[in-house]
C-alpha cells in the first residue's frame, strides 16, 4: 500500500505541473476562466459496506511554486479558497511563498453528513457542494464542489434549509438599511441601492436567490474574498464558479447550510477523517464530536485513535486516513517517532 501510495503522490505531483496555466507568475482572468476542475463533476458512493462506499473525492495535488505565486492565485486556479491553502500549508507564507516550496493542494474532501440533494453548504469549511440529479441507472452520485466566501463573526451566515426560489443575472444590490449604515459610519457611503452590472456592486454578475429570508448566493466583485469570512452572511463565489453553477441549478432546487467542522467519510476501505477550524465557536469538543460521528457510523473500533487525536489537533482540513490495520499502525508509529511535518512538504 505504502509504495501505491507514493507512486500516486508522484502522479499527482506531476499532474498539478500539467494544469498550470501557460502564464504561472503572471496570473490573468483568462487563466482563471481556464481552469480544470470545472470541467467535470467527481463522483461518490453512498454504501452501508464499508469497502465500497466512496464518501472521499477527489486527490489532494502537490506544486512547486514559481516567481510571482501567491496562495490568492493558487487557490483560485485549483478551485480552492484562501484560508484553505493557510491551513493545509501551515508555516508557508502565503504572500510571498518561497520560490521553488512544494506546497500542497488540498483538492480532496469527505463529503458533509446531510442528504446528497441539491445545494450544501458547509460553513466551517468555506464549502459549496452541489449534488446533481441523480438517474435511476446512476452508480454513483455526482458532485461539483465549489469554495465560499461567507459572513464575518458578527454576521453570521445561518444554518437552515432552503429552496433556490430565483436567479438575476447582473442584479441590483438594494442594500439593507443595517449595512447602509455600517457603510455610512465607517466610509461615509450613502447610497440605497448599487445597479446591476457596475463594478462596485458585490453580488458580482450572478445571483440565487434563496427562500431563507435576506440571504444569497452570488458571485462577487473582489474575487479575493472567496475562502474568507467577508461578507455580511451571504454566500460569495469566484465570479467563473457560479457562473459555470448558474444554468446547471434550477428554481427550486432545494439546499441548506449546515455546521460540520469534523467529517467522516470512507474510500477503498480506508476510513477518514477532515477536521476543520470551528470558526464560529459551535462545537468546543472536536474530538468527542469526530468520535461520535464514527461510533454512527459503527466505525469507532476500526480506527487508531493516536491518528485521529493528531488530525483534531493539527485542523488542517485535509482529509486524512485513521483506519486501524496492520499497515497503518506501522505508518502512525513511523509519523509519531518523527517532528511535525516540515513546511516545505506543505503538512501533507
Amino acid at each position: 500500500m505504502l509504495r501505491t501510495q507514493k507512486a500516486l503522490c508522484a502522479v499527482f505531483f506531476l499532474l498539478a505541473f500539467a494544469l498550470l496555466p501557460r502564464s504561472a507568475g503572471g496570473w490573468t482572468e483568462e487563466d482563471f476562466q481556464r481552469k480544470p476542475y470545472l470541467r467535470r463533476p467527481l463522483v461518490a458512493v453512498p454504501s452501508s459496506d464499508l469497502e465500497h462506499e466512496r464518501t472521499v473525492v477527489g486527490r489532494r495535488l502537490f506544486r512547486q511554486v514559481r516567481k510571482g505565486d501567491t496562495f490568492l492565485d493558487l487557490a483560485r486556479y485549483y478551485g480552492l479558497g484562501f484560508e484553505e491553502m493557510k491551513d493545509a500549508n501551515p508555516g508557508v507564507d502565503p504572500w510571498v511563498p518561497p520560490e521553488g516550496q512544494i506546497v500542497l493542494l488540498p483538492t480532496e474532501w469527505v463529503l458533509p453528513d446531510t442528504k446528497w440533494e441539491g445545494i450544501v453548504v458547509n460553513i466551517p469549511e468555506m464549502r459549496l457542494y452541489y449534488f446533481h440529479p441523480r438517474a435511476k441507472q446512476d452508480e454513483g452520485v455526482r458532485v461539483s464542489t465549489f469554495p465560499v466566501g461567507l459572513g464575518r463573526t458578527e454576521w453570521k451566515t445561518p444554518r437552515g434549509r432552503f429552496r433556490i426560489r430565483g436567479k438575476t443575472v447582473n442584479p441590483t444590490w438594494v442594500i439593507p438599511e443595517s449595512i447602509r449604515r455600517e457603510r455610512i459610519q465607517e466610509r461615509g457611503w450613502s447610497e440605497v441601492s448599487i445597479p446591476g452590472g457596475s463594478p462596485d456592486n458585490p453580488l458580482g454578475k450572478h445571483r440565487f436567490e434563496l427562500t431563507l429570508p435576506m440571504y444569497a448566493i452570488h458571485g462577487t466583485n473582489i474575487p479575493w474574498g472567496v475562502g474568507m469570512q467577508v461578507s455580511h452572511g451571504c454566500i460569495r463565489m469566484y465570479p467563473e464558479d457560479i457562473e459555470h453553477l448558474f444554468p446547471q441549478v434550477k428554481i427550486g432546487t432545494p439546499g441548506e447550510f449546515v455546521y460540520q467542522p469534523v467529517k467522516v467519510g470512507a474510500r477503498d476501505g480506508e476510513i477518514y477523517v477532515e477536521v476543520h477550524r470551528d470558526i464560529y465557536q459551535y462545537t468546543p469538543g472536536l474530538y468527542r464530536e469526530a468520535m461520535r460521528l464514527l461510533e454512527k457510523r459503527g466505525w469507532a473500533e476500526k480506527i487508531d485513535r493516536r491518528r485521529l487525536a493528531r488530525a483534531v489537533e493539527e485542523r488542517t482540513g485535509v482529509p486524512m486516513v485513521i483506519s486501524r490495520s496492520p499497515e497503518t499502525e506501522l505508518v502512525e508509529e513511523e509519523v509519531l517517532e518523527l517532528p511535525r511535518p516540515s513546511a516545505a512538504l506543505g503538512g501533507g
